[in-house]
């Protein structure tokens, strides 16, 4: 009950939490400046491990323990607050130094603007309360540091030696503070009313040493979990800062009297939790009877409920646990119905009814569901981010020899140079698009023979490509050993799945792509091209063979037809003129002279047709003197031509 000054103001010295004020306060001063040094130093260290380390365990587990050392700071000095207004109410006299005299009145306006801002500050501190002020800062320091180191993703790592000095000294501050919270659980409350609220406010920073402590020595290179609880062990530090960060906003519109007993400002109600057997009911109860002096005992309706509250609570577990015998079969889905362990039917998409957990149970399994599973995935696959129709074309879609793919899966080939054999890599994209059989031993086999469907799927499909390849070489791969190359894959995959009662059905065999490895690509279309450029060279030197020998032969034809031709008039000029001389010597036979006189005549005006003549009569004249000829009537020929030049000018007696 608090004590108002001005009604009580007499009956104060009569009480024992007034009386043991000072002691008190001396107490709670020296634990405050001992966590307050310990805070220090881990905030201290912290920001050197942040700087050297910033990804090491060392960093939460440090800030997390300094704000649960705040947490607890800030809950002695909210108490030691109230243990000095106890104080001075009970020995009003000594909280005023004797000898003081009131100081001079500033002389200066810059003085007296130093003295008004002061006094004005002062007043909001009057108002507001230092106590206050203490438990938010605090509190608001806590929640910033924890969200500053709060990270889930810290990868695990070996801290060494320093982990068990560090875990050893976590223990030992650890059994410090229950020392402590021992001492102030035994308080009796008309003493120290603000005990109890303490005790449990240092429980919680024993949790979170002890929890330290835990992460501290298991951690190792291969242990996550110790890293994730170092940074978990700053919820209930977080939560109490929360809630003491609340009460101290709330406590600022809360009225402020000098002369009314103060109360704990940092009681925390998730702090009260930490007790066993745990009753937040009961403290909630308290707080809002405390509080807002709301007595919920006396309400029926909550008595009634508290009496059937375990008849209830067991009638509805017992319903629930009936329930879990009814089944839903989703539509794209089937379920292995197993009682006492054993498979007893396939259900159907529907509803469906069994014994409940554990003496019945359903496994799910999918119900012509179809899958696509490439025989080779990367270690990271990125996300499937979808990418818009109007934008450029994604990365998977780039199926060039020389871009690298996630799905692409090496495999040796045999390879013959020569006479010489040897071995080839290509890089090859195989998918299988599978399902779980429809039948009902299907669905049994695919849920008690196989572990993993798609790890079986890879595994077999590995040594299927491994013992089909072997046989193959590039060129057969990249012509036309690729059209059935499909179809043999995907019936030596069903036969080998059939042998292995996997219940697993494959439905198509996909190959996306085979090729060299994407560093050879360009070596790889180099020697293509050399031999492109080769069998171009060889089909151009046959074309040229080819083209010469027709060539020869055409001129040989030509040859051989023009002989044939000159030989063929020959003959026939020959045999022309056999003809000829027979006939003529048949003439001359029969005609004799006249004949003879026939052709000379003939000859002679076939030989004089182009001739130019000039005609003399021997009449003319009479004397013994031969006419004279004018030669100058006739000129030398110009035309070259036979006639011409054969046609001499001269005198024809």
């Amino acid at each position: 009950m608090q004590v108002d000054l001005e009604v009580d103001g007499t009956q104060v010295t009569g009480l024992p939490r007034f009386q043991q004020a000072a002691t008190q306060g001396r107490r709670l001063r020296r634990l405050a400046i001992g966590l307050g040094g310990l805070t220090g130093a881990g905030w201290v260290l912290a920001f050197f491990v942040g700087l050297f380390a910033p990804q090491s365990l060392w960093l939460p587990l440090l800030v997390n323990q300094s704000a649960a050392l705040l947490v607890l700071l800030a809950g002695l000095q909210s108490a030691w607050w109230v243990t000095r207004w106890r104080e001075r109410a009970i020995n009003p006299q000594a909280s005023i130094a004797p000898g003081l005299e009131e100081p001079p009145p500033p002389e200066g306006w810059y003085e007296r603007l130093l003295e008004r801002l002061n006094q004005r500050s002062l007043h909001l501190l009057g108002l507001i309360g230092a106590a206050t002020l203490w438990l938010g800062g605090c509190a608001l320091l806590a929640v910033l540091s924890i969200e500053q180191v709060w990270n889930l993703a810290l990868p695990a790592a070996a801290v060494g030696l320093s982990a068990t000095v560090g875990a050893a000294l976590a223990l030992l501050l650890a059994f410090g503070l229950l020392v402590l919270e021992r001492q102030l659980a035994q308080e009796n409350p008309a003493q120290w009313p603000e005990a109890a609220s303490l005790a449990q406010l240092t429980r919680v920073a024993i949790i979170s040493l002890v929890l330290a402590a835990l992460c501290l020595l298991f951690a190792g290179e291969s242990a996550v979990w110790p890293v994730r609880l170092a940074v978990l062990t700053a919820i209930l530090p977080g939560l109490v800062a929360i809630e003491l960060l609340l009460r101290a906003v709330l406590s600022v519109f809360s009225p402020r009297r000098e002369q009314l007993e103060p109360t704990l400002l940092a009681r925390s109600f998730v702090a009260d939790m930490l007790r066993w057997p745990p009753q937040p009911l009961l403290a909630l109860q308290h707080e809002l009877h405390n509080r807002f002096g709301i007595d919920l005992r006396q309400i029926w309706a909550f008595s009634y409920m508290r009496r059937a509250l375990l008849p209830v609570l067991a009638l509805v577990a017992v319903i629930g646990w009936l329930l879990t015998g009814i089944h839903e079969i989703p539509l794209q889905g089937r379920g292995v119905y197993e009682r006492f362990g054993k498979p007893v039917q396939v259900f159907g998409p529907g509803l469906h009814a069994g014994l409940p957990w554990p003496l019945g149970r359903v496994l799910s399994i999918e119900n012509g569901v179809v899958h696509e599973l490439a025989t080779s995935v990367g270690e990271n696959p990125a996300p499937v981010q979808p990418d818009p129709a109007e934008g450029p074309a994604p990365s998977t879609a780039n199926r060039l020899w020389d871009a690298s793919h996630v799905n692409d899966k090496s495999q040796v080939i045999a390879s013959s140079r020569g006479e010489q054999q040897s071995f080839q890599i290509v890089n090859m994209d195989v998918r299988f698009v599978y399902r779980i059989g429809l039948s009902d031993q299907a669905a049994l086999a695919a849920t008690y023979n196989s572990a993993d469907v798609p790890t079986l799927i890879r595994s077999t499909a590995s040594r299927i490509l491994v013992h089909d390849f072997a046989s193959r070489t590039l060129d057969g791969l990249l012509g036309e050993d690729r059209v059935g190359l499909a179809e043999e894959i995907g019936r030596a995959m069903q036969s080998d799945l059939q042998k292995l009662d996997s219940g697993v059905e494959i439905l198509a065999t996909v190959v996306e792509a085979i090729h060299p490895p994407a560093g050879a690509a360009n070596a790889y279309h180099s020697v293509q091209a050399a031999q492109i450029d080769a069998q171009a060279l060889i089909s151009r030197e046959r074309g040229a063979a080819a083209q010469a020998s027709n060539q020869a032969q055409l001129q040989a034809s030509l040859a051989r037809d023009q002989a044939s031709a000159n030989a063929r008039e020959i003959n026939a000029t020959a045999q022309a003129a056999d003809l000829k001389f027979s006939a003529e010597q048949k003439a001359f036979a029969s005609a004799g002279q006249a004949f003879v006189l026939e052709q000379y005549l003939s000859q002679l005006s076939l030989g004089l047709s182009k001739a130019r003549l000039l005609i003399l009569d021997h009449r003319l004249g009479g004397s013994s003197n031969a006419p004279t000829i004018d030669l100058r009537t006739f000129t030398l020929p110009t035309d070259p031509s036979p006639a011409r030049t054969n046609a001499q000018p001269g005198v024809t007696h």
